[in-house]
């Protein structure tokens, strides 16, 4: 397989057709980070967006579907580590962020191309070095392991918190109530 990229996964023992479009992916990830959904639910979205024929998968199969679907979305690397990694970037709200450094990257505009494969957007994506967004994600990894930010590392985050905070993301019954606190509060 050097070389070459997946449109197919093994599921049940049958090649599936798959999208593997950059922007299905991202639309898969976005319900990764919504709140509102259940685990279940974000793994039918996946399901739903990434198999072509999803109705052809046996039931039985639906476990090994999603292992599949995760390595794709992984770009064919497996974890070793099973802990969860630190949350130091979000697709939504660093696409603003993303974008230029991958067209960067790429030297054109990628959301203008009719298509891109995941894989080669992530190859794009991971060489992206200098710039705001890796500056960015610098200041949150180092923020995350508590490590102390140099003095033009303060500077930039002082100016741009709104860039650098990763915005919480809640529940609607949570905005809710967090609505009526601040409002009761004044």
């Amino acid at each position: 397989m050097i070389g070459r990229l997946p449109t197919t996964l093994e599921v049940a023992g049958e090649e599936r057709k798959i999208r593997t479009d950059f922007r299905d992916m991202l639309v898969i990830m976005q319900a990764f980070a919504d709140p509102e959904l259940q685990p279940a639910e974000k793994y039918d979205v996946m399901l739903m967006i990434l198999y072509d024929d999803l109705d052809s998968i046996p039931m039985e199969a639906t476990e090994e579907a999603i292992k599949q679907g995760l390595w794709f979305l992984d770009c064919g690397q497996q974890e070793d580590d099973k802990r969860p990694p630190v949350k130091v970037m979000d697709w939504e709200q660093d696409e603003s962020l993303v974008f230029p450094a991958v067209n960067k990257v790429a030297g054109r505009e990628v959301r203008a191309v009719e298509y891109m494969h995941w894989w080669t957007f992530m190859g794009y994506f991971m060489e992206i070095d200098d710039g705001t967004f890796s500056m960015v994600l610098g200041i949150r990894q180092k923020k995350a392991k508590g490590k102390k930010l140099e003095k033009w590392e303060q500077e930039f985050y002082r100016n741009n918190k709104a860039l650098c905070d990763l915005k919480k993301k809640y529940t609607a019954e949570e905005q809710e109530e967090i609505d009526y606190w601040n409002k009761l509060l004044g």
